[in-house]
């Protein structure tokens, strides 16, 4: 699809390397700040690659050195028809990385901000050029945070350390993301797609229900330990009658790289 604000190009760039899906925002001229079109471009972009049985791993990227400077605000209608529409695709979004069972990795040049900081929170594995910046810039505009923010900086940040973050629109340099917990790893400026990757390649050669089965439960962090073990439980029964599990006892004692063919479930 076209970006309707733009110079005709896709607001989405999709391109494969083997089981790898690079998905890059498309819209430079805006530091790739999403309107409601591009939103809804990427939540279908990454729907689609979920059901794809021959992609096994996705990077989300931006172009023109930059991640994401959030929404597009120029283009935010105020009308309440048009703000209830909105919530509903930015929660189709969050669903999409943090309940598909793909992996997705951000790979974080120049900054995220807002929307931006959403969507590389939500993300299983970050990746972030040395020099770039996070940024949450919600309360500077009256506004929350959206698209699972409150859960993911949580999860990534702890209670305490998020509540500041979000309540003093705090803007961080990549070194100190990474400490704390936003980013997962640093790379040379330029370098982030290239480490993102080689990540996300590694991950498209583990066992594809093994690491959805790992994002479900992940993606509940905080249920009583009780349940959890039940969580835990359900996800080997299933694993260890898997042929995946055939496999990767065979590779054990060959002394050889597993090669897992199994798929997750849609």
């Amino acid at each position: 699809m076209r970006d309707e604000h733009g110079d005709g190009e896709p607001a989405v760039l999709r391109s494969r390397k083997g089981a790898v899906l690079l998905l890059t925002l498309n819209r430079p001229g805006r530091r790739n700040a999403l309107d409601d079109h591009a939103r809804r471009e990427l939540a279908g972009q990454l729907e689609a690659a979920h059901t794809d049985h021959g992609i096994r791993a996705i990077v989300l990227a931006g172009s023109g050195g930059f991640f994401c400077a959030g929404a597009d605000i120029g283009a935010m209608s105020q009308e309440p028809g048009a703000a209830h529409a909105r919530m509903t695709l930015l929660t189709r979004l969050a669903r999409a990385i943090v309940h598909g069972p793909k992996p997705v990795i951000a790979a974080v040049e120049g900054g995220a901000s807002g929307l931006g900081l959403s969507l590389a929170a939500a993300c299983d594995h970050v990746v972030a050029a040395e020099n770039a910046r996070f940024t949450a810039s919600f309360g500077l505009l009256g506004l929350v945070g959206d698209t699972g923010l409150f859960w993911s900086l949580t999860g990534r940040l702890g209670p305490a350390r998020a509540r500041r973050f979000l309540l003093f629109t705090e803007s961080v340099a990549a070194p100190e993301a990474a400490r704390i917990g936003i980013a997962d790893e640093l790379a040379a400026p330029g370098e982030t797609q290239r480490v993102a990757l080689d990540r996300a390649a590694q991950l498209a050669r583990a066992s594809a229900p093994a690491l959805a089965a790992t994002k479900r439960i992940l993606a509940n962090p905080l249920q009583d330990f009780d349940s959890l073990l039940a969580a835990e439980a359900d996800a080997q029964i299933g694993l260890l009658t898997s042929s995946d599990f055939d496999e990767g006892r065979r590779a054990f004692f060959e002394r050889r790289s597993p090669v897992f063919t199994d798929h997750p479930p849609s």
